[in-house]
């Protein structure tokens, strides 16, 4: 009897800690991250993430649609494309894209004169502000 109570706990508690991982993976994934520095700005979501600084930014623009590209590693969901892809017609360079919601706008900037970065956010307000931020930026910088 002792035995199955054991069993019992050990299993109770690997059943909570996995609803535990799961929870902290979704919430992790479930929306773009940003953070503004000085002197960069950082983008993540779950395990992706990226900081460019603003020095080497090349060029940014607001784009409807991203191109059609080659996976690497990643994921797609409904409207949801995150992860790092290859494209041909960008070039060979990994291309990495934090989408929350395909059909809205996406911020496109290219820095280090090839790599690439697609990113929007669910609120298209909050995309357009940080398009709006980022080009002020790099312009004041190249002053």
């Amino acid at each position: 009897m002792a035995q199955t109570k054991k069993r019992s706990w050990l299993l109770n508690l690997l059943i909570v800690v996995t609803l535990i991982g799961v929870g902290f993976a979704f919430t992790a994934h479930y929306k773009n991250w940003t953070k503004i520095k000085e002197d960069s700005f950082r983008i993540f979501s779950g395990i992706y993430w990226l900081e460019i600084p603003f020095s080497e930014i090349d060029s940014i623009q607001m784009v409807d649609k991203i191109p059609s590209m080659e996976r690497i590693h990643g994921f797609s969901v409904n409207e949801v494309e995150k992860g790092v892809f290859l494209s041909d017609s960008l070039g060979t360079n990994r291309v990495h894209v934090f989408v929350d919601k395909l059909s809205h706008s996406k911020i496109r900037v290219v820095y280090k004169d090839s790599l690439k970065v697609f990113m929007n956010f669910t609120d298209s307000t909050a995309t357009k502000s940080l398009h709006d931020y980022l080009w002020t930026k790099i312009n004041t910088e190249k002053e």
